[in-house]
């Protein structure tokens, strides 16, 4: 049995792994932690990561930025790998996250979602495979209320098809104020916001006659949850320190 310790397990994607982990049979949440602590069924809540007591395997963080530093220090102190499933860092952050990632191990992704990043190996092999005679284009669709354009989903998988890319692609962004053929060296990425869609991400490779497209469609945001504890389970057999990603888990 895996024991998991959950960060910010009051909020709504922590309550998720909650229960994505009451119904796994290898995982036991052994205790939460929330800034706001609320009663949860089968595990104590502690205030603060200094206050929690809990022994376990991993740490799976859902909270907010700003309880990254003292998370990171527990986690040290107890040896803890810890996954960081919370977003919106600071430059400052992402290096203290590497910086910790040389004492034990840390798994950080752009994505949580196991398909999504199955959908990145698959671009990255297509790029390889259909060369420069295919254009490449990203089409992200998300909900009306987020806030970011592109997606952090869709760079990521311009990054994968620039891996696979015999040469070096420019991201473009916005086409509207230029008239002029496409180049040849690019890779476009446009952005739909709209209503309550979760997320879905469509890698175009357009050649001569024909049309490829490789997409992802994100029914709910419990995708994500089930990716972090998917990770957990496997930064637990994991010793050495480092910092890891989904491709990890997808290898």
């Amino acid at each position: 049995m895996q024991k998991m310790i959950i960060s910010g397990c009051c909020g709504h994607m922590g309550r998720v792994v909650a229960d994505i982990c009451a119904a796994d049979p290898v995982v036991e949440v052994s205790a939460g932690i929330d800034i706001l602590p609320q009663p949860m069924e089968g595990f104590p809540v502690f205030s603060s990561p200094a206050a929690c007591t809990a022994e376990a395997d991993a740490v799976i963080d859902f909270s907010h930025p700003s309880a990254l530093e003292p998370l990171l220090d527990f986690c040290v102190e107890r040896k803890l790998p810890v996954v960081l499933a919370t977003t919106g860092y600071s430059e400052e952050q992402l290096a203290l996250i590497d910086r910790t990632a040389q004492s034990i191990p840390v798994f950080r992704s752009a994505n949580m979602s196991l398909g999504v990043n199955v959908l990145v190996d698959l671009v990255r092999r297509a790029a390889a495979l259909l060369g420069a005679d295919y254009d490449v284009e990203i089409v992200e669709r998300h909900h009306r209320r987020k806030l970011d354009a592109p997606s952090g989903t869709a760079l990521m998988l311009a990054d994968a098809a620039a891996q696979g890319l015999p040469y070096d692609p420019e991201c473009v962004f916005d086409r509207h104020s230029v008239r002029k053929a496409r180049d040849g060296r690019e890779i476009g990425i446009s952005s739909v916001r709209g209503g309550t869609i979760v997320g879905d991400h469509t890698v175009i490779f357009a050649g001569r006659d024909e049309v490829i497209e490789i997409s992802h469609h994100a029914a709910s945001r419990e995708i994500f949850a089930s990716g972090a504890v998917q990770a957990a389970k496997f930064l637990a057999t994991v010793n050495k320190p480092g910092l890891y990603s989904m491709a990890d888990v997808v290898k």
